[in-house]
């Protein structure tokens, strides 16, 4: 696909494009990073769009009317999504009493939506921070500010997956919690972490998304959510459960970025853009199901 943008559109595989094509992808790369390790444990969140509205105006809150610096702004805002958004209302109910992931998430989805409208009053409100501008614009040598942080999240939750016991216990759980149970796991305190650093990392995304507009806004993450399941399924992780992982949601997060700027700079409508993002979502679950399909073939045969 970069190949074919790049022989079809002369300003597509330029320094300025590309880096701005990163740029534009680290709102849904850090998300993306939480929302795969809920999928992992066989879960999901609907509520990712919602908190990161939230924590934007929350962060704007912070800074304009409590009159706290960035430094301690930014930690509370991160802070706040972890704890109460993300292992308080999602984590503990499904977690500690096992109500459906769905509903629960539905239902903080429509939670954190009200209480951002309300907490705005449906206002974007400036915000004026040096710090925040470096995030959004800066660069250490060559390489911006919003590229180091993505690298820097991806190589923590790539960590804590692969070498640590708290990655292979959500594995464990996704392929089959009842038998995770059973095994000593701690399950309903590994699903309320997996809940919490997912919207941990939305609230950080929060961050993110202030600093890019300059400004704390409630209209943000609206299709946040569908642009992250996508870019999860399409990098192998199963909705399922127990299957993929962060390396391969890096692949689907950079395969719907190059998308959505190239089809941009062909000039291509906004709409165009939502329709194939649309179908390759569902492109996507199919995938999924086919693999689902194959791997329990594959285990009938061994049996």
């Amino acid at each position: 696909m970069i190949a074919v943008f790049a022989i079809t559109q002369e300003r597509f595989f330029t320094i300025d494009n590309l880096s701005a094509l990163l740029n534009s992808s680290s709102i849904l790369w850090v998300t993306s990073m939480g929302l795969t390790f809920v999928m992992l444990a066989g879960g999901f969140d609907l509520s990712v769009g919602s908190t990161l509205a939230l924590t934007s105006i929350a962060m704007g809150w912070f800074m304009n009317d409590a009159g706290m610096s960035v430094g301690l702004a930014i930690p509370l805002t991160v802070l706040l999504g972890t704890v109460l958004l993300g292992a308080v209302v999602n984590g503990i109910p499904i977690g500690k009493f096992q109500l459906s992931f769905l509903v629960v998430t539905l239902g903080s989805l429509t939670l954190f939506k009200g209480i951002t409208l309300g907490w705005s009053q449906s206002k974007t409100t400036q915000i004026n921070s040096k710090f925040l501008d470096d995030l959004a614009y800066g660069k250490q040598w060559v390489i911006p500010n919003q590229v180091i942080v993505m690298i820097l999240v991806y190589l923590m939750m790539l960590y804590v997956q692969k070498f640590t016991f708290f990655g292979r216990d959500i594995y464990a759980i996704g392929g089959n919690a009842d038998a995770a149970r059973l095994s000593g796991i701690r399950t309903s305190a590994t699903l309320i972490t997996v809940y919490a650093i997912c919207a941990g990392l939305a609230g950080l995304a929060g961050v993110i998304q202030d600093a890019r507009i300059g400004a704390a806004s409630p209209q943000v993450g609206e299709n946040l959510v569908f642009q992250a399941t996508a870019a999860v399924l399409l990098g192998g992780t199963s909705f399922s459960g127990g299957i993929g992982g962060v390396s391969g949601t890096v692949v689907g997060v950079l395969f719907l970025a190059t998308l959505q700027n190239g089809l941009s700079v062909a000039g291509f409508p906004n709409f165009w853009q939502q329709i194939i993002t649309g179908g390759i979502l569902i492109g996507a679950i199919a995938l999924d199901y086919v693999q689902r399909k194959r791997n329990t073939q594959s285990r009938r045969k061994k049996n």
